[in-house]
């Protein structure tokens, strides 16, 4: 078995906020860089439940800045992710990979979170 060398309570308090969960769950999902845009209109679509054109702009535009300014740093900090806040392309990282286990366990036992969560 691989060691992480990102301990267990970083990834929980990765965790602990729905929009990381939400991000964190489609990357591992896709498996490959995202977009800014395609984690705000992930997010927006599973708390929702709506088309995202459906979706005022404003509430988009929240979860956008929340995006960029508090949860994908966060989780460049941990090391999970590159995050090129200029052009808004989030890329997976090898610490990711190494994790990915950890985060299946938790998006599976949240009840929240509909499995697969998908673009």
């Amino acid at each position: 078995m691989m060691s992480s060398s990102i301990d267990s309570d970083t990834v929980l308090g990765l965790c602990a906020d729905q929009h990381r969960r939400i991000a964190l769950a489609v990357l591992a999902n896709e498996q490959r860089s995202l977009t800014r845009n395609d984690l705000t209109k992930a997010i927006a679509k599973h708390n929702h439940h709506v088309p995202v054109t459906e979706m005022p702009k404003e509430r988009l535009s929240e979860v956008q800045i929340s995006l960029h300014h508090v949860h994908l740093p966060k989780i460049e900090a941990a090391g999970l992710v590159n995050y090129d806040q200029e052009r808004g392309l989030v890329e997976p990282t090898e610490q990711f990979e190494e994790v990915q286990p950890q985060l299946s366990a938790l998006f599976e036992a949240d009840l929240d979170l509909e499995s697969p969560v998908e673009l």
